[in-house]
């Protein structure tokens, strides 16, 4: 798979091509995304995506689909693109985890506007709060959804900050779900690549 920046028709496999690929390279994409894989208390888990994982993303979805017109292939690259950081910022797919189907139902009532109250800290600085949600409002008066996507945007000198090794906490405030962790340092490692 290969990194280009921007994620093209022209720079995805074929699905022939991805198959054989896959078969070689998945444990690889699926250790990324596990390094890439925070738990923010027992029931919240950040996805950060990179360039990688969305790739994997799109050509998983050709793949099942099996689609192979252009215009179904620009229709997963517009649904999944949006999603690669883009040097200023990071980005994650969030969701709210609970097995329990009646549980779920009163903690996504319980948790409207959670999405807004998650936040990243960079030592010395103040808390970034999540922009949530930008293709699509995913909550009703009544409820929250199980997903969302988020995107923490850094000012120059937190971008500086955390090349350089700054300790980096990932959070919530919501009162219904109050929870902080530091992120680890191979983690970090991994998400200080997404900056510029």
């Amino acid at each position: 798979m290969q990194l280009t920046g921007k994620i093209t028709p022209d720079s995805l496999m074929s699905l022939e091509a991805y198959t054989k690929w896959r078969k070689l390279h998945k444990p690889e994409v699926m250790a990324h995304r596990k390094l890439r894989s925070v738990m923010l208390g027992e029931h919240i888990h950040l996805q950060f995506e990179s360039e990688t994982t969305i790739r994997y993303q799109i050509q998983e979805m050709l793949r099942i689909e099996k689609i192979f017109e252009e215009e179904g292939i620009q229709d997963e690259i517009g649904a999944y693109a949006p999603l690669v950081p883009d040097g200023s910022n990071w980005k994650a797919t969030m969701l709210i985890e609970y097995p329990d189907i009646h549980e779920r139902k009163r903690e996504l009532a319980r948790l409207i506007g959670v999405e807004d109250r998650l936040f990243v800290e960079v030592e010395g600085y103040d808390r970034v709060y999540a922009i949530a949600d930008e293709d699509l409002d995913r909550e009703t008066d009544e409820k929250t959804s199980a997903v969302h996507f988020v995107r923490f945007e850094f000012t120059p000198a937190m971008r500086v900050a955390i090349q350089a090794g700054a300790a980096v906490k990932v959070g919530c405030d919501h009162t219904h779900y109050p929870a902080h962790l530091s992120i680890s340092a191979e983690t970090l490692s991994s998400l200080a690549g997404d900056l510029r």
